[in-house]
């Protein structure tokens, strides 16, 4: 990676579009490289050009945001995918995040979430706005998710709950151990433990469960 945050940008507004790039040009360490208003010229200028962070509209022409993101993930291309979007569905946020995306950002907060979820993505963590992850915490808190979500919560350790506790706030590995004086290894022994437990797979269906039963941590 260079001196600045390499990031290219894509949706079929052009307006948006703008707007995005006065944003996240306003911080010194980051540099749009390039922009693409519909899918297939987004993924052929991040082939081109491999960005540090791809910014994709869900909702685009030719391709949408996910099967952009789907080819990037297959061509094992070292970019970042933050997705744009206007919708709050639990299930397109589950295929996102599926796909690998670092990030999900609402369209109507992007002017103020967007640069914080630059830097969550360029740490190493991964992002959802604020509004989305009250919204799948209320989804969570309806008769069968609270009853599945509190019999696997039960299970955990006390520190296993503070560790998932503290994913939910976005912190990493490190930063985990760093506030719970242990090291990053044990921490990531812990994240395997409670993922062995809970019967779930990966990093993002990890992080997709701390945010959903956050309340309950």
């Amino acid at each position: 990676m260079g001196t600045k945050v390499r990031i290219l940008i894509a949706d079929d507004y052009p307006l948006s579009r703008a707007g995005l790039r006065q944003v996240i040009e306003s911080q010194t360490d980051f540099e749009v490289v390039a922009e693409a208003n519909d899918g297939q010229v987004a993924l052929e200028r991040i082939c081109q050009l491999l960005p540090d962070i791809a910014v994709l509209d869900i909702s685009m022409p030719k391709m949408d945001g996910l099967a952009v993101a789907r080819a990037v993930r297959d061509a094992s291309l070292s970019v970042d995918v933050v997705f744009l979007t206007m919708y709050r569905e639990e299930e397109l946020f589950s295929r996102a995040l599926e796909i690998g995306a670092k990030g999900y950002v609402l369209k109507d907060s992007a002017a103020t979430d967007i640069v914080t979820c630059l830097k969550a993505v360029i740490a190493g963590q991964h992002y959802t706005s604020p509004e989305l992850t009250t919204y799948l915490i209320k989804r969570s808190r309806s008769p069968t998710p609270v009853t599945v979500s509190q019999s696997g919560i039960e299970v955990l350790t006390p520190t296993e709950r503070k560790i998932l506790s503290l994913l939910a706030e976005y912190k990493t590995s490190k930063q985990i151990g760093e506030e719970l004086f242990i090291s990053r290894r044990t921490v990531d022994h812990h994240r395997a433990n409670i993922c062995q437990k809970l019967g779930i797979h990966g990093s993002y269906a990890l992080m997709k469960f701390a945010l959903e039963h956050k309340a309950q941590l």
